[in-house]
């Protein structure tokens, strides 16, 4: 090994200053610089909380309904009444009386204690029915007499008209059609007119046609019937 001085190459040093340390910032401005920082975080979250209130407080649609049938309840009441039904010229045509009227919605119909009632045809001819109770549609068209059911159908007032003759029913049900002009019941009824006197157990009488059906057991008496130039 050689014995001579082993010679190194001098490396030059670089001093370089300490870093300096960080300048502490007061708290509301870290606080602020926080709040930067999350700001986007705080948006989303208020947008959630926004958007869960209007799903919560938004009115649902419900599924419509379908409306309750209407009980069978009268809406109205009325006492000593009157009812008058005109036509555009003339006088009434039908005239409803009685004690005690209730209306009843769901059938439209009315109920009626003590009632008399007046119909008056195109010739001016009357037909008067009375009884204890009555159920009549809303017009008084159609009329059931319950309870000492009586029908007068009156003589026509002026010469040459359809019918001269007084016609009168009794029964404890008897249903008046006054357009169609009829009378009927499937109870026993009592027919007179003029002289002539008969009982049955059903009636069916249709003025226009000019027929009379009766049922059940007929008697009674029949007035002769006089004939032309006799």
């Amino acid at each position: 090994m050689d014995d001579r001085d082993t010679v190194l190459p001098i490396v030059p040093l670089v001093v370089r200053p300490a870093a300096a340390a960080p300048i502490s910032r007061p708290w509301p401005q870290r606080l602020t610089d926080a709040m930067v920082s999350y700001l986007p975080v705080l948006l989303m979250g208020l947008l959630a909380l926004a958007t869960w209130w209007l799903v919560k407080h938004t009115p649902v649609l419900q599924p419509e309904r379908a409306s309750a049938p209407l009980r069978h309840e009268p809406d109205y009441e009325m006492q000593g009444f009157s009812v008058q039904r005109f036509a555009t010229e003339g006088p009434a045509h039908s005239i409803i009386e009685g004690q005690v009227l209730r209306h009843f919605p769901d059938t439209d119909t009315l109920e009626i204690e003590g009632v008399r009632v007046v119909w008056t045809d195109d010739q001016g001819r009357k037909t008067l029915a009375t009884a204890r109770r009555a159920l009549s549609n809303a017009d008084g068209s159609d009329v059931q007499l319950m309870g000492e059911a009586h029908v007068v159908r009156d003589p026509a007032p002026q010469p040459g008209a359809d019918d001269a003759g007084r016609i009168e029913f009794r029964s404890e049900f008897l249903q008046v059609l006054a357009q169609a002009k009829r009378v009927r019941t499937d109870r026993p009824v009592s027919l007179i007119q003029g002289a002539s006197r008969l009982q049955a157990g059903s009636l069916n009488y249709h003025h226009s046609a000019g027929t009379l059906e009766l049922g059940g057991r007929v008697r009674g008496t029949l007035a002769a019937v006089a004939e032309p130039g006799g």
